[in-house]
């Protein structure tokens, strides 16, 4: 292949996503929108841009790379493992935090701790620390800024420089004792990367204390080094301890730390609430968010900051699990509480539980709060995302493209729309003031090579949302093409979308010659709590549906679909699937290749695996029943495996688990191991190569005469 190929442009623009706009942040009046972008389409360094909605200037606040010279990152391993729970593979200002107005940011680079001018030209300035930075974060009132360094929580008054340690572990506390930063299990399984929060006043931080003691040790290996020692880690294996979590209300001035208690009181009816979900602090008070061990009951709960008692303000139970919506719970000014719920098949959001939006309106995220409205993202058809304004009397006015996909970011004063739709591969992002006026924020994208030719609708008596594509220039009727089943499907994952931008690796594989089949089946988000939960206790069932696809599309398309050559890729739980599919349906799909499958639950984290099949001590059927290991000696058909040696989330040991399984029965199989390659296995040489690699292990397995294309 040549170097404009697209596997290499796809792994060189990390899928034509660098130089787009990201991270956004609205000032309350509208009037700025603080964004990080890259300078060109293949720079991975991201810097700090602002624009200007009323005109729609925008100016570069921070190149990272003039601020580091020569001497380039150096990360430390906390700032490491931040970046791989929230899947952040550029570089340069990765995450950055504003005052209440939004008139300051702070961000960490190197680990250094920089303060910018978002609204005049001040110079951007470093401040002075005695540890290196993680998560730093702003102050409300812009005048101290707060970060986590060597396991506790320093803060820097920002006029005259002075950073000092404000609380930390205790003299002879373990290494596994850390003030101020996300556990595991928050950072990955519930959407919770922060450790710390402001009060509004900026007088006291509520922080998280947590203790991995009890957490299981496990080690990381490098093969390629054996002179190296291992990695130690803690990781939290499904159906063993977790990280024990606390929180204290810690005041600025030096005054004595206030524990909070959450678990104590009498309301509990012998529920313990294990996790710490969300922490919210407005000036309407504190508001934390708990969840029980097996997520079926949830309280927002109320805290006093002089003597850290809390009250329990509203309780949620599901006899599935409680869905955690992005965005809630919301304190209004006026002290009202905004919250979601799933009802039977509706996830609305509601008012101190009274419901104010629409029952047959499938609510996504809250982006913003007024004292009216709520700004979210809805799902208004299959692969489709808006963002829409939900006023509180019911009514509801879209302000984004209701058939495409939209992310986006939302104050009292503006919205920050980007667009994906199925016309074209671009990425359009505006942002809207409140009187009309919308102004564009340039991407610096690369122009992919390929236009994806996808076809959506739904198949099966489900109604499984299925993306289709052909090969470019296809004629329909002119030959029967080999399939590639191109799915996550995982619960809360969602393939099926209607952004080009979405599937064009999808098409680069349907232009080497496959009709390429995108499903979203059982459990996938963006279908409603009933099919959500679908997915409890069933993880086999994920193949079926799969299966169900592969007829259903070869009834659609009669002349086109080749349904004796049928593949299946997959990543994470997408390898999972892969692998689970030739096991079980051997019939249908002829070959897989599984990357980063999750072979068994049991060696999964708590609370993901625990969530949809509950306590492997009480339910071992139930993992026995959806693990691969078991159907591994009916292994028939070609599988590759692939999997990072430095995977610290599905870890390595699933795909030696399930390759020592087919050892032992003697069916050949090829194994990938990707030396130093963690879970995003982001390297470009490597990243380019695997796609090479999987077209020709898929036309040896499928035994195909096709030529490549670039």
């Amino acid at each position: 292949m040549g170097a404009d190929s697209f596997p290499r442009l796809s792994a060189r623009t990390l899928n034509f996503s660098l130089g787009l706009p990201r991270e956004f942040l609205v000032s309350p009046d509208g009037r700025r929108v603080v964004f990080l972008r890259s300078e060109s389409g293949t720079t991975h360094e991201l810097g700090l841009w602002v624009c200007d909605v009323p005109g729609g200037t925008e100016r570069r606040v921070c190149d990272p790379t003039r601020l580091l010279g020569e001497s380039g990152e150096a990360l430390t391993g906390q700032e490491l493992a931040r970046r791989e729970r929230a899947r952040v593979v550029t570089a340069g200002i990765t995450a950055f935090s504003a005052d209440e107005a939004v008139r300051t940011a702070v961000f960490a680079l190197s680990s250094r701790l920089f303060v910018a001018d978002l609204v005049g030209d001040a110079a951007v300035r470093e401040l002075t620390t005695g540890a290196a930075v993680v998560d730093p974060c702003l102050d409300p009132t812009g005048r101290r800024v707060a970060f986590v360094g060597d396991r506790g929580v320093h803060v820097v008054d920002l006029a005259s420089g002075v950073s000092r340690l404000l609380v930390g572990p205790a003299p002879g506390e373990p290494e596994e004792v850390a003030w101020g930063l996300a556990e595991f299990v928050a950072a990955e399984e519930l959407g919770r990367s922060h450790g710390f929060w402001w009060a509004p006043d900026g007088e006291a931080l509520l922080v998280e204390r947590f203790d991995e003691t009890p957490v299981p040790v496990w080690y990381i290996a490098d093969p390629a080094h054996p002179e190296q020692p291992p990695r130690v880690t803690r990781y939290p294996q499904c159906g063993k301890a977790n990280a024990l979590v606390s929180l204290a209300v810690v005041p600025v001035d030096g005054g004595a730390p206030v524990p909070v208690d959450w678990r104590s009181d009498v309301e509990l009816d012998g529920k313990v609430f294990e996790y710490l979900a969300h922490v919210l602090w407005t000036g309407a008070g504190p508001v934390i968010t708990v969840l029980t061990r097996d997520q079926r009951t949830l309280q927002y709960r109320t805290l006093d900051p002089a003597t850290g008692r809390t009250t329990v303000r509203e309780e949620v139970s599901d006899d599935a699990w409680v869905e955690l919506l992005p965005g809630t719970p919301k304190l209004l000014p006026d002290g009202r509480l905004l919250t979601s719920a799933d009802v039977a098949d509706t996830r609305r959001l509601y008012l101190d539980g009274t419901a104010c939006t629409p029952a047959d309106l499938l609510v996504d995220e809250v982006l913003a709060v007024t004292d009216d409205a709520a700004i979210a993202a809805v799902i208004p058809g299959i692969g489709a995302r808006a963002i829409a304004r939900l006023n509180f009397d019911g009514t509801m006015r879209l302000l984004s493209d209701s058939t495409g996909y939209a992310v986006g970011a939302a104050s009292a004063g503006a919205v920050v729309v980007s667009q994906r739709t199925l016309e074209g591969p671009e990425v359009v992002t505006t942002a809207q003031l409140g009187d009309g006026q919308t102004v564009m924020i340039a991407s610096y994208a690369e122009p992919a090579p390929l236009f994806p030719n996808a076809q959506t609708f739904r198949t099966g008596d489900t109604g499984m949302p299925t993306t289709v594509l052909f090969p470019t220039g296809h004629l329909s009727g002119s030959r029967r093409l080999p399939v590639l089943m191109d799915p996550y499907g995982g619960p809360h994952g969602r393939r099926v979308i209607n952004s080009a931008h979405a599937y064009l690796a999808s098409q680069w594989f349907a232009d080497q010659g496959f009709v390429v089949i995108v499903c979203d089946g059982r459990g996938t988000a963006g279908n409603g709590p009933e099919w959500d939960r679908r997915a409890l206790h069933d993880r086999v069932g994920t193949a079926d549906d799969q299966a169900v696809a592969v007829r259903a599309v070869a009834e659609r398309f009669p002349d086109d679909v080749d349904t004796t050559r049928v593949a299946i890729r997959g990543w994470s739980f997408g390898g999972y699937l892969a692998a689970l599919a030739v096991l079980r349906h051997p019939d249908v799909f002829g070959a897989a290749i599984a990357g980063a499958p999750t072979s068994d639950e049991r060696l999964y984290d708590t609370c993901y695996s625990e969530r949809y099949l509950g306590d492997p001590a009480t339910n071992s059927d139930v993992y026995d029943r959806n693990s691969l290991i078991p159907l591994a000696a009916g292994l028939s058909k070609p599988l590759m495996i692939i999997h990072g040696l430095a995977d610290d989330n599905v870890y390595p040991a699933h795909a030696l688990a399930l390759s020592e399984a087919l050892l032992a029965a003697g069916r050949p199989h090829q194994f990938l191991p990707l030396t130093g390659m963690t879970h995003l296995a982001n390297d470009e040489v490597v990243a380019e190569n695997m796609l090479l690699i999987q077209i020709d292990f898929l036309r040896q397995a499928l035994k195909l005469d096709l030529p490549q294309r670039q």
